[in-house]
């Protein structure tokens, strides 16, 4: 990643992020990416559980290396009244503030929104929980994996005789987070361009999840359907599955586009079927997904990966191997692009890691450094930004407070 000033998209807006693990941080992270100041508070003894979250090494969390990217760290002790106090003075100074507390709990502290917005009335504040800020699941506790399981995701996912499959990363947290920075920065346009308030912006992980599963709604409501779990096929388009090369690899492919299909059945060889019209209406064809998927299968398991990609890519059909890690990051494309960069890291071998995915031609995205040590900015931010002096800082450091 270049290390050459560029113009930032959000230079000089203000986040505070008092949030752990993933949902709520990864906000800050795309935040933080495109330009914000991100501060991120986390309790004194142990920070974010993100930080010993996975894989360690040397006794550093990778995984915080790359989500704790852009990000301030300063250490503070909400469960002191002194505490809560300095972080009040600091969230008068914010943009943005992101949490995923518990629902209640901000405001038996004292740090609810209602409190909150009468000293930062432009404040835009970023709730995540795992059912909602209402509701009579809304003081339960959850994680991605609880919902992943509410929202019909497991349900429909694996194969038809085996049990409900859970992702194995936080799948629901990636979809709540993107809802959340979706909805920040529609508030802070509201605020800024139409000369709207602050606002309080209630994500739940079950919501944004189940927004992406909408035909199922939809085809429940109208149609009675309820959909079962039918491995990697799908009852709306045909060819659509994976499927296993002589050399054992994979191939994904979709027929989702009536032109694409034909592409894919005229790469077979199997130009009978477009000429007969059961086999070449793409309804039709959805009577016989299982001869049809069956002749996919048959044909692509006589050659290997690179023979089958060869004639798929002629045809230009919709297909590409099923990856590894190893894979993707060896693959052309991949290393053109720059989809993973290395960084400079004072505690890591330079990582690599994922760079910024959407790319501003005028503001691009960059990564500054990886996660901070906890509290290395701790000082920095409560005496520049607070205004706390150097006795002041030392005496909260002394009682446990940052």
């Amino acid at each position: 990643m270049s290390s050459e000033p560029t113009a930032r998209a959000l230079e000089g807006v203000r986040v505070i992020e008092a949030a752990t693990l993933a949902a709520a941080p990864w906000i800050g992270t795309f935040l933080g990416e495109y330009g914000a100041e991100v501060i991120k508070i986390e309790p004194p003894k142990g920070g974010d559980p993100l930080r010993n979250w996975g894989h360690l090494k040397d006794g550093i969390g990778l995984l915080w290396k790359t989500i704790g990217r852009n990000k301030k760290s300063v250490t503070l002790d909400f469960h002191n009244e002194e505490g809560r106090e300095v972080f009040k003075k600091l969230v008068d100074t914010a943009d943005i503030l992101i949490v995923n507390f518990r629902p209640g709990r901000l405001e038996k502290w004292g740090l609810g929104y209602e409190t909150l917005k009468q000293t930062n009335p432009g404040l835009i504040m970023v709730a995540i929980s795992a059912f909602g800020q209402t509701g009579p699941y809304s003081s339960r506790p959850g994680f991605g994996t609880l919902v992943e399981a509410m929202s019909g995701f497991a349900h429909i996912t694996g194969e038809a005789d085996g049990p409900p499959t859970l992702p194995p990363l936080p799948l629901a947290d990636a979809f709540a987070s993107q809802a959340g920075l979706g909805a920040a920065l529609a508030a802070l346009h509201h605020r800024d361009v139409n000369g709207g308030s602050g606002q309080f912006i209630d994500v739940s992980l079950l919501e944004p999840i189940t927004r992406f599963m909408e035909h199922m709604l939809v085809d429940y409501d109208q149609l009675g359907m309820v959909q079962r779990r039918i491995g990697n096929k799908w009852k709306i388009t045909v060819p659509r599955n994976t499927y296993q090369t002589s050399d054992g690899e994979w191939i994904a492919m979709s027929g989702s586009a009536p032109s694409i299909a034909a592409r894919a059945i005229r790469a077979i060889g199997r130009l009978d079927w477009l000429e007969d019209p059961i086999y070449s209406d793409a309804q039709l064809r959805l009577q016989h997904a299982d001869e049809i998927d069956g002749e996919f299968a048959r044909w692509i398991g006589e050659r290997t990966l690179e023979e089958a990609m060869a004639v798929f890519e002629e045809f230009e059909v919709a297909a590409a191997p099923v990856y590894s890690i190893e894979q993707l990051v060896a693959d052309p494309h991949v290393q053109d692009r720059e989809m993973f960069v290395r960084v400079e890291d004072d505690e890591l071998d330079n990582p690599l890691v994922q760079a910024p995915v959407a790319r501003l031609s005028a503001t691009p995205g960059r990564i500054d450094y990886l996660g901070r040590k906890l509290g290395a900015d701790t000082d920095d931010v409560l005496s520049q930004i607070v205004g706390l002096s150097a006795d002041e800082l030392a005496d909260l450091r002394q009682r446990g407070i940052i």
